[in-house]
């Protein structure tokens, strides 16, 4: 296999470049032609596909966002546009693709594999939500970004005494609001995997008062709810002003942590020595400390990560 290809699809996650930066150089060191596919799946399609070189991706393992864009790509869960796509790569002599992105990204990977492509995944999105990998490229940085911001806030909600209802981004999992919760000490967590009770969220804030405390920071990951209908609920339950900010994608921007720089580095490392062994259709995992891979369709088969600890002691500490 002398022709390979990157992709990164879904949503941008800060680190995703230097993932990015990782295939293409390791890729040439070890003596093969690099491919970019621009805009995801749909540059497959397009036949948006670009060589790569040293200086391609040179001054870029710093910046956030994707370099190669990204996009969603409906056409591409078709069999009419499965087979153009792989139509494309293979009029190219491309054999091998490593796909960066989120759960999506690796039901299109499996795609490829499925079809005689080596296609290997390298989970990259902020919501932390891939099973089998203790941590997916982006997360850190998002959950810095947060918790900058709430501290922020928290110096806003001392000097006003007031409630601060501050909306983060997770869908279907509540990662980064759980990880920035515990970070910066906030003193209730709403995520869409374990109930919530307004009820008692008003009972731990008028405890709180009652001991004199005059400020408070609720946490709201966007698939519970709008943070603004959480606002309104408790203020008529504790008749006390408060207010609502939404970080939305701020989250997923700014310049990559050191921790999510050298773990798409080390990713993509692995993810170029999976492909050139020819071992499509899996996905490579940080688990514990060491990097490896398991199936792609296993992972996907799994239950999404939850770590049930700390929320419990988010609980504890927000007394």
């Amino acid at each position: 296999m002398t022709r390979i290809a990157v992709l990164t699809s879904g949503g941008d996650a800060p680190g995703m470049n230097a993932a990015v930066r990782a295939v293409v150089r390791k890729g040439i060191y070890l003596g093969c032609e690099v491919y970019a596919v621009k805009e995801g799946f749909r540059g497959l399609l397009t036949d948006d596909i670009v060589p790569m070189n040293l200086g391609s991706v040179a001054d870029i393992i710093q910046r956030g966002g994707t370099i190669l864009r990204t996009a969603r790509c409906e056409e591409f869960k078709t069999p009419e546009g499965q087979a153009r796509g792989i139509g494309n790569l293979r009029r190219r002599g491309i054999d091998g693709v490593i796909v960066i992105g989120g759960e999506g990204s690796m039901r299109g990977a499996l795609v490829l594999a499925k079809a005689g492509i080596a296609a290997v995944g390298v989970p990259g999105t902020i919501d932390n939500d891939i099973p089998c990998t203790d941590y997916t490229i982006g997360f850190d940085t998002a959950v810095a970004t947060a918790c900058a911001a709430i501290d922020k806030i928290r110096d806003t909600a001392t000097s006003h005494q007031r409630t601060f209802i501050i909306e983060l981004m997770g869908r279907h999992s509540g990662a980064i609001a759980l990880a920035a919760g515990l970070a910066a000490g906030a003193e209730s967590i709403l995520l869409p995997e374990r109930p919530y009770d307004l009820d008692d969220i008003c009972r731990r804030l008028e405890k709180g008062r009652q001991r004199g405390k005059l400020h408070s920071i609720i946490l709201v990951a966007e698939g519970v709810a709008s943070a603004y209908e959480i606002a309104e609920e408790i203020k008529q339950r504790t008749k006390q002003d408060n207010r609502v900010i939404v970080l939305g994608h701020l989250q997923r921007g700014g310049s990559p942590t050191a921790f999510d720089r050298i773990l798409a580095s080390r990713m993509a490392s692995e993810a170029v020595d999976l492909v050139l062994a020819g071992a499509g259709g899996k996905l490579v995992v940080y688990s514990q400390g060491k990097f490896s891979s398991v199936d792609i369709e296993y992972a996907l088969s799994q239950p999404a990560n939850f770590d049930d600890s700390a929320y419990r002691l988010t609980k504890i500490l927000s007394i």
